[in-house]
């Protein structure tokens, strides 16, 4: 009887262990921080969805593409659709799986309470920019969109040299309007986004008129996965109702 009843318990350790194993391996997520906010506040609602944890590594949309290209793995990419798209045609998604669930325009964002610049018009928006002590943006070098497209941008409206000695970036995936914060920069440019998750920004408007960029915001399943299924919910669940609610409030525009 001593011997039935010490089979049984190791059968049932056993079988514990088994179903722990196969609960311990997290959902491996890459994001963008351009949906950092966002995300963070969904991912209890992603976790319950899934029935999976949700472990989430930041950085840069290009930068991220990098790392999945050199050769490392996630079962959820989250990114721009360009960033996307590129991993899709490398074979680096599962086919089919890419979605576009949200987008964000580019803003100026100042301290809150400090004096609004003028940037109604693409004129006055230069001339806000060339008054301004310093400013902020993601480094182009670090492969966020945003700082790719100033650095083009600011080319663009002759402005470039002028800018250079004055222009602050953030260290890799962190938020331009941080600098703002610290009073190492009067104006932050950035997606919207980015700029209302920092305490203490106000954001004063989009670029104007032409000059404005809208990042498109898209995930796919990584492909390989292991997580199929909880994968899969995770995506469903970054287009439900209450993800476009969130990203309402973040300063997302849906869809």
């Amino acid at each position: 009887m001593a011997v039935r009843i010490g089979r049984i318990v190791l059968i049932a350790i056993g079988c514990l262990t088994q179903i722990t194993l196969a609960h311990a391996a997290d959902l491996k997520v890459y994001s963008t921080v351009g949906v950092k906010s966002a995300l963070e506040e969904l991912t209890p609602q992603l976790e319950k969805l899934s029935g999976d944890k949700i472990a989430i590594t930041w950085g840069t949309a290009v930068m991220l593409a990098k790392r999945i290209e050199a050769g490392e793995s996630a079962d959820l990419l989250i990114l721009t659709r360009e960033a996307l798209d590129g991993l899709a045609k490398d074979g680096k998604v599962e086919s089919g799986t890419a979605v576009t669930f949200a987008s964000s325009g580019t803003v100026v964002a100042i301290k809150a309470g400090a004096s609004k610049p003028d940037i109604s018009t693409p004129d006055a928006f230069k001339q806000t920019l060339l008054a301004a002590p310093a400013i902020a943006y993601v480094d182009p070098a670090s492969g966020g969109a945003t700082g790719t497209y100033m650095a083009k941008l600011l080319e663009r409206m002759g402005i470039a040299e002028q800018m250079k000695p004055k222009t602050v970036y953030p260290p890799a995936g962190g938020n331009a309007a941080e600098l703002v914060i610290a009073d190492k920069a009067q104006l932050a440019i950035e997606p919207k986004p980015e700029a209302m998750a920092v305490p203490g920004i106000e954001v004063v408007g989009m670029l104007p008129g032409d000059l404005n960029s809208i990042a498109h915001f898209a995930a796919g399943i990584g492909a390989g996965t292991s997580q199929m299924p909880a994968a899969r919910a995770a995506l469903d669940g970054l287009r439900s109702p209450e993800a476009r609610a969130i990203y309402e409030a973040k300063g997302l525009d849906p869809g």
